[in-house]
């Protein structure tokens, strides 16, 4: 069944239903328009033979071919990441044309439209049809009423081409021929984000050589050399610089990165996000926090009141403020969406920070044995592998209506459309059970490609005690810092000892494969995979921002290290404040790459530049 795209409204973010998708109701309206045109002139050059003047004949089908070829050449208005597709049918009856994205899993061909008989030979029928650009797609062709497959065809559409799609038969075989002609070119989309990562490039290369030029490097030596005291801050430094690396790149995408397909979520099984890393580093963080308060003398009950008091305002900002259901109007219990992704990061700090808070220690030892700072907190381990086996335990062996135990698929017309409404196994149904269907997110990214038809969280329940290990890992890199703080080498090699484990746990899991393991990498779930994936990532990058930032001291962070001074303003007013100038403005063309990429690279520097006004004005918001 062919299938209507979502529209954005306000700031909801909603997503395209299909990859391959039909015209409007006026679009459809002048195809229906166009092969009854076709049918007519058919019959009415039929009708003609029977007349006794020629002449007229002769003009009349001169007239009416005029007009269909007017007809065949009139080009649809393309949207980004859209192409048309001219479907020709010289075959004798009509043809069913379905489709299927390459990035959709063991899914069922969607019907993208039907193609009238030819009108006779060398005249065929022609209906075109708007096809998206994202992914590869596998055009399937099929006769009717009969459904006999003719031919399949995978073909990479290219953003605003013009391409014809000609179904024939062959003279020798009495087969179907089935072959796909470029009428036009299409555009290259992505000359917009090179010339915008050039300019960013050479923005840089100035700031270098100026900091050179009046140089600030003997100014910072001068500053390091003022006291032990600045040791904790520059240990901390790097782990400052990944935070706000994250936090910057989750600004970027939330407010569209551009509109290329690439920067979204994916649809089901795929890519990681960078909200998980932001859950690493919040780790990393709680460790050397703890500890630096640990030695200033506070207590733990005191630490433990400030954890339960953060973790409850995030959550109070999270469901209160930026919850994605004011796009319906004014909130309202009935329909509030509880989990979010400031909720998620408000359970994992609680309880990672209780965790590090009953096995933490205020004097650390300098560590030369590499296994030791693993064994000193053997019982937090223990209660993270616990969660794990529960999390294990659920999603595999917890029962859930009219689906297959263990199942991790998108349900709607993924696994050949057996399990529609299965979407996400257990982590679905233990949301729908706890929190009720009115109170989760109403378009997950699982509808872009897999049509499903249930509500979804990807912030649910079950994925939290995964998002736990994340930030759990990432206190696990702030223990390595604190116990080889003198050792910069063993610091290195154990980020990378980590990273290197837990890619094999990942390869394992996976198989190496987007789909096929046994446990895909999926943001939706927070699968084990997913976790373990973008840890050993975690581990690699801040192995390496340490290395430049706090060893070689080549670069200082700048400008990323500011809006992580204020994360949580530069998360909250980047979704309050979405809709408002300077980083949202009316664009001459919606349609066009380069004016989102401008708009949404200028919100972003937008909220790099005020961090740093009130980083200079030691203004910070913390909770």
């Amino acid at each position: 069944m062919a299938k209507r795209k979502l529209k954005k409204n306000n700031t909801c973010h909603s997503y395209s239903v299909a990859s391959v998708k039909p015209k409007s109701q006026k679009e459809m309206a002048q195809t229906e328009k166009s092969a009854t045109f076709h049918r007519c002139t058919f019959i009415c050059r039929k009708l003609m033979y029977c007349w006794v003047s020629t002449d007229l004949h002769n003009a009349c089908c001169a007239f009416l071919l005029t007009l269909a070829d007017i007809h065949h050449h009139k080009h649809l208005s393309l949207k980004m990441d859209e192409a048309q597709l001219t479907v020709n049918n010289e075959l004798s009856y009509e043809v069913q044309v379905s489709w299927m994205s390459q990035r959709c899993y063991q899914c069922l061909y969607q019907q993208l439209g039907v193609v009238p008989a030819g009108l006779e030979p060398g005249q065929p029928s022609s209906v075109n049809f708007v096809v998206s650009t994202q992914h590869e797609i596998t055009l399937q062709i099929n006769s009717t009423p009969i459904e006999l497959e003719l031919c399949k065809i995978p073909f990479h559409f290219g953003e605003h081409g013009n391409y014809s799609l000609w179904v024939k038969t062959l003279n020798a075989s009495f087969g179907v021929n089935c072959s796909v002609v470029t009428d036009k070119d299409p555009v290259n989309s992505y000359i917009p984000i090179l010339v915008a990562f050039l300019i960013y490039a050479l923005l840089a290369l100035v700031f270098a050589i100026g900091k050179k030029v009046w140089g600030l490097d003997a100014v910072r030596g001068l500053v390091l050399r003022l006291g032990s005291s600045m040791e904790t801050e520059r240990l901390i430094n790097s782990v400052s610089v990944l935070q706000s690396i994250s936090l910057v790149i989750m600004v970027f995408v939330n407010y569209g990165g551009g509109r290329y397909w690439f920067f979204r979520h994916e649809s089901w099984n795929g890519k990681p996000s960078v909200v998980s890393l932001f859950v690493f580093i919040m780790g990393t963080s709680i460790a050397l926090s703890i500890n630096a308060l640990l030695r200033a003398g506070a207590t733990r009950c005191s630490l433990l009141r400030k954890a339960v008091w953060r973790s409850l305002q995030l959550f109070i900002i999270g469901v209160l403020v930026i919850n994605p259901n004011y796009c319906q109007g004014a909130l309202a219990w009935e329909n509030l969406r509880i989990p979010g992704v400031l909720q998620r990061l408000a359970w994992s700090y609680l309880v990672v920070a209780c965790l590090d808070l009953l096995v933490a220690r205020g004097q650390l030892d300098v560590l030369t044995v590499v296994t030791i700072d693993f064994l000193l907190y053997w019982p937090a381990w223990l209660c993270v592998i616990l969660l794990e086996v529960l999390w294990l335990f659920l999603t595999f062996q917890l029962p859930v209506p009219d689906c297959p135990a263990g199942y991790l698929g998108p349900g709607g017309i993924g696994d050949m459309g057996l399990y529609v409404n299965c979407t996400g196994g257990a982590a679905g149904f233990i949301d729908r059970l706890l929190l009720g269907e009115k109170h989760m997110y109403q378009n997950p990214s699982s509808r872009v490609i897999y049509a499903t038809r249930i509500p979804y969280d990807p912030e649910g329940v079950l994925g939290s005690i995964n998002s736990i290990l994340m930030a759990f890992l990432g206190l696990q890199a702030g223990k390595i810092i604190l116990h080889y703080r003198e050792r910069p080498k063993s610091i290195m090699s154990r980020f990378l000892i980590w990273g290197l484990l837990l890619g094999v746990v990942s390869a394992f899991l996976t198989k190496c494969s987007t789909d096929q393991g046994f446990i895909p990498v999926n943001k939706n779930l927070w699968s084990l995979s997913y976790v373990t994936t973008l840890a050993c990532f975690a581990f690699v990058l801040l192995m390496l921002i340490y290395y430049i930032v706090d060893v070689n001291k080549w670069w200082s962070g700048a400008p990323f290290y500011y809006p992580g001074m204020n994360s949580i303003l530069v998360y909250v007013g980047h979704k309050v404040f979405e809709d408002y100038f300077p980083f949202r403005w009316q664009m001459s063309n919606s349609q066009s790459h380069a004016e989102h990429l401008i708009q949404n690279l200028v919100a972003t520097s937008c909220w790099v530049i005020i961090s740093y006004l009130l980083y200079k004005k030691k203004i910070f918001w913390k909770i």
